[in-house]
């Protein structure tokens, strides 16, 4: 995350205090112990997000329990001169940057699902996952807006937008937030709803951790149990067969339909299932909303291709959050992603080009997800991330298990980016940007302003530090 304003004293890590000034406590005798220092034994554990290629070392990390206990840290980080980043699983941690002048605040110890079935809502801690949430709710019946990996935090893919399995139809998962419990820069707690705080509710739509700390989220719940969801695969030596079909069908498929196209190069990894392991594969996955017969008729362009995988079926809603085969636990990577205006057949020949057979990318996966829909209709007065401006986003992604791996795969996803440059809109989309950007990029320009003064609002003095971070100055 970028870091719009440093704080004008900050403290070295080594001299972190144990008792914070004007008579507070000190983060340990806050949270009982669940504090680590440079130093200590728990340390380097505790400091360790999903994408272990990211090393951060913060000056310290602290694990609240609670809404009271992470005002209590904001206050005793304060008082010692220092911001607070807050992370729950640690995806997109590496925007970041240095964290020797700030306290990880790890949400991970405030978990928990609440559903309320009959107003279709459901409640989450901070640190609660995707596939607690998702199960909950389908044991009532419902669905909910998750993304396409089960361990991705409830919370931080929310506020950064979301975009899963539904989108096209139903929207970004940061639209369906109907509440919060937050904590803001000067440790006080407030709650937000449509009546309560109306424009900070706007500002957590998308608008990333700019506006306050969240310990508590409350999000709409959708009244369906299952879609027709799976996935086609075929060799990839038939991308350039396969990809011109599903870019132009696309375009024109119902918005009850969300899909990706992917190759992938698959390592003989045990993990890997075995029709796919150690083989280089395209692979078109996705749900299309309705439980009817007739919904399978959709994909009619596709199976003329004579996929040699058909998984597409009628599963329980709760059965998609691993569809995508996204990889769980830590784990190393390295990426790269634009958003493309229109992809023509010139810009699918340069993807195949820069990434297909015989092009010797080293990307584990270049993704082409399905924009349009919902997720491209302007509504910047319900939220503070719109929409997105384009028909299609690209998402280029590998392994980095050393640093050697890690910088071809860095160079690898940046090839991709830059070949499909003269199709590239203007705006990004910030939950896949894992490297410092321009945040003004990811919002429409009045959002954008918006959002710049909500924040300077609620955090004058910058303490709390974003992986997309808003500036506060002017």
């Amino acid at each position: 995350m970028s870091t719009p304003v440093q704080s004008a004293d900050v403290l070295p890590t080594t001299h972190f205090p144990t008792q914070s000034r004007h008579g507070a406590p000190s983060l340990r005798e806050l949270c009982g112990g669940a504090v680590h220092l440079p130093g200590d034994p728990g340390y380097d554990d505790a400091r360790q997000p999903w994408n272990v290629a990211v090393d951060q070392r913060p000056a310290a990390v602290a694990y609240p329990a609670s809404a009271a206990e992470v005002s209590e840290v904001v206050r005793a980080a304060a008082a010692a001169g220092l911001r607070v980043a807050v992370q729950g699983t640690g995806h997109n941690a590496g925007p970041l940057g240095d964290l020797r002048d700030a306290v990880l605040l790890r949400t991970s110890a405030m978990i928990g699902v609440r559903v309320d079935a009959a107003r279709r809502r459901v409640t989450v801690g901070a640190g609660t996952l995707w596939l607690e949430a998702v199960e909950a709710a389908a044991q009532h019946g419902l669905a909910v807006l998750h993304g396409s990996s089960p361990d991705v935090g409830v919370v931080g893919y929310c506020l950064g937008g979301g975009m899963g399995w539904y989108a096209r139809k139903l929207g970004f998962a940061a639209h369906s937030i109907t509440g919060a419990e937050l904590v803001l820069a000067d440790g006080s707690v407030v709650r937000v709803s449509p009546e309560e705080n109306p424009d900070l509710l706007w500002g957590l739509r998308g608008g990333g951790g700019n506006i306050g700390i969240v310990t508590e989220l409350e999000i709409e719940a959708f009244d369906f149990t299952t879609a027709y969801a799976g996935m086609l695969v075929w060799d990839w030596e038939r991308a350039a067969e396969v990809l011109p079909v599903w870019a132009a069908w696309a375009r024109e498929v119902d918005e009850s339909v969300t899909t990706s196209f992917r190759l992938l190069q698959l390592p003989p990894l045990p993990v890997i299932p075995e029709p796919f392991r150690g083989r280089n594969l395209v692979v078109i996955d996705g749900a299309v909303m309705g439980d009817t017969p007739a919904v399978s008729a959709l994909l009619a362009p596709l199976r003329a291709l004579h996929p040699e995988l058909d998984t597409f079926a009628h599963v329980p809603v709760e059965t998609l959050t691993r569809l995508h085969m996204d990889p769980e636990g830590p784990t190393p990577g390295v990426s790269n992603t634009v958003l493309l205006s229109e992809l023509t057949p010139e810009g699918i020949e340069t993807f195949l080009r820069v990434a297909g057979p015989g092009s010797g990318s080293p990307l584990l996966a270049a993704e082409i997800r399905q924009l349009g829909g919902a997720v491209s209709r302007p509504a910047p007065y319900k939220a503070a991330l719109s929409h997105l401006e384009g028909d299609f986003l690209v998402f280029g992604v590998g392994i980095a298990a050393t640093p050697e791996m890690g910088a071809a795969v860095a160079a690898g996803a940046a090839a991709l980016v830059e070949a499909l440059s003269p199709w590239a809109s203007r705006q990004c989309y910030l939950n896949f940007v894992e490297h410092a950007t321009d945040t003004s990029t990811g919002y429409a320009a009045g959002s954008w302003h918006r959002l710049q003064r909500l924040r300077r609002e609620v955090d004058p003095q910058g303490l709390l530090r974003a992986n997309h971070g808003v500036p506060v100055a002017e």
